[in-house]
């Protein structure tokens, strides 16, 4: 199945931003469709709306676990503020990653 629109954005900031060794962004709109949201209710088909992504940089070593989470959704700041309500994200350096 193709990327969507926003996964294609997602993916690609983070890439310019951060060069992952891992990237994995996941649309969950699907689990999530119906769901009232502020603003209305999200039932926009294509979905596009909550992801889950997990992020393997070395750009993470030295940051806590909130600035990891801060650096991601800073980079993603337009997309937060549109079409996406729900972002999970799993930040880790390339050593956590081997040990997870």
């Amino acid at each position: 199945m193709p990327e969507g629109p926003i996964t294609t954005i997602i993916r690609k900031k983070l890439t310019a931003a951060l060069a992952p060794v891992r990237l994995e962004v996941e649309d969950d709109s699907g689990r999530h469709a119906g769901h009232h949201h502020e603003g209305g209710v999200d039932g926009h088909a294509g979905g596009e709306s909550h992801f889950n992504v997990t992020v393997v940089s070395a750009a993470f070593e030295g940051q806590g676990r909130l600035q990891r989470q801060r650096t991601v959704n800073g980079l993603l700041r337009e997309e937060l503020e549109g079409p996406v309500h729900a972002l999970s994200i799993r930040a880790l350096t390339p050593a956590e990653a081997d040990g997870a």
